[in-house]
C-alpha cells in the first residue's frame, strides 16, 4: 500500500495476535458435542496506543503552528556520533524551541540519549567519542573549540536518569552552582536563589524546615526534584532530561511531569523517555529514533495518531521496541 494511502492509526488500532489460532486449535481438540459450537469471532487485542485526544497540552500543541521563520533555541544539523570506528548516530537534524517540550522516543540503543548528551557536550567526557556536524545555541556553534564547556553546561543543564544529589545538605546542593559560577554576591542572594529554585521545583514546602539535612536522605522522587532545582539554580536556558522518571514510582512521576509543565516556557526542555504515554502527556514535539537515525520528527499529536513513516507506526503500535 502506498504510504500516502495508509490508514491513520488511532488509539484503538487492532494488532492481530495468535490467540485466534490457539483458541481454534483448542476447540478442535475437544470431544464433539451434539450441537456444534458456533464459530468464534476473530479475536484482536488493542495495540498499546496512546490516547492523545483528551490531553490539553496536545490540543495546545496542535494550535501552535511550526513557523519555519521562527528562531529555534537550539539547532542540530547533520550531527553524527562515533565511538572509535562505530557510528552510533547518523546525520541527525532537529530544532528545539524554547516554548515547546521536545520528547525523544525509540527503542533501547537507538541513539536518543547519545544525541541528548551532544546538546551540552557531555560526550566530550568519553575518550573514544567523536561528534561531527553543527549544533547551535542561539546561533552560536557549541561544537567549536572556542566554546567554554563549563559555561555551556551552565546554560544547558542536565537531569540524569538516576537521581544524583551531592553528599551535602539540601541547601548546599542548590547553592553549589551559584557559588562556583559567581551568581550569588551575598549570603542573602544565595538564600534567595535556593528558595526560588526549590519553589520552582515544587520541593520548598517539603524541605524548608530541614535545609541542613543531607540531600541523600530524601526519597527518590524528592531527590530527582532536588536535582532539577540544582540544575535551574544557575538559571539555564535549556534543560535536558534523560529518562528522569524511569526509577520513580507513579506518584513521584506525576509530580515530575507536573513540574515539566510548569517549567515549560521558562526554559527550553528536551526529554528522553521510553514511556510513550509520558511523551504524549508532557511534550508538544516528538522525535522518533531508530538504529541511530532520526526517523521522524513533528507534532506529538501527529506522531502518535498519523505518523508518516512505517517504522514509526510499527513502534507506536507495539510491533517492536
Amino acid at each position: 500500500m502506498d504510504m500516502k494511502e495508509k490508514m491513520p492509526i488511532t488509539p484503538t488500532t487492532p494488532v492481530p495476535t495468535t490467540s485466534t489460532a490457539i483458541a481454534a486449535e483448542a476447540r478442535r481438540s475437544r470431544p464433539s458435542k451434539a450441537k456444534p459450537e458456533p464459530a468464534a469471532e476473530p479475536e484482536t487485542v488493542s495495540a498499546p496506543m496512546v490516547d492523545v485526544s483528551h490531553q490539553a497540552n496536545i490540543e495546545n500543541g496542535r494550535a501552535i503552528e511550526l513557523n519555519t521563520g521562527r528562531e529555534p533555541k537550539m539547532s542540530a544539523d547533520d550531527v553524527s556520533v562515533f565511538y572509535s570506528d562505530k557510528q552510533a548516530l547518523k546525520d541527525v537534524s532537529i530544532k528545539i524551541y524554547d516554548d515547546l517540550v521536545t520528547a525523544f522516543i525509540g527503542p533501547s540503543g537507538c541513539g536518543k540519549s547519545t544525541f541528548l548528551r551532544c546538546l551540552n557536550r557531555m560526550n566530550d567526557t568519553i575518550p573514544t567519542a567523536r561528534v561531527t556536524g553543527c549544533i547551535t545555541l542561539d546561533d552560536v556553534d557549541i561544537t567549536s573549540a572556542a566554546m567554554d564547556v563549563v559555561q555551556l553546561r551552565a546554560r544547558v543543564g542536565m537531569v540524569f536518569q538516576k537521581p544524583n544529589p551531592f553528599p551535602k545538605s539540601i541547601f548546599d546542593n542548590i547553592a553549589y552552582g551559584p557559588k562556583i559560577h559567581g551568581i550569588a554576591h551575598s549570603k542573602a542572594d544565595l538564600e534567595q536563589i535556593v528558595e526560588t529554585s526549590l519553589k520552582r521545583a515544587g520541593l520548598w514546602d517539603e524541605v524548608k524546615d530541614r535545609l541542613q539535612e543531607s540531600g541523600t536522605a530524601l526519597s527518590g522522587g524528592q531527590q530527582q526534584r532536588l536535582c532539577i532545582a540544582r540544575a535551574i539554580a544557575v538559571d539555564p536556558e535549556v534543560i535536558l532530561m534523560d529518562e528522569p522518571c524511569s526509577a520513580l514510582d507513579p506518584i513521584a512521576t506525576a509530580k515530575i511531569e507536573e513540574l515539566i509543565h510548569e517549567l515549560r516556557g521558562r526554559y527550553a526542555i528536551a526529554i528522553v523517555t521510553h514511556n510513550m504515554q509520558q511523551a504524549a502527556r508532557v511534550s508538544q514535539r516528538t522525535a522518533f529514533f531508530h538504529l541511530g537515525e532520526l526517523v521522524e520528527y513533528g507534532k506529538t499529536s501527529e506522531i502518535f495518531t498519523n505518523p508518516h513513516e512505517q517504522r514509526t507506526q510499527d513502534y507506536i503500535t507495539g510491533r517492536y521496541g
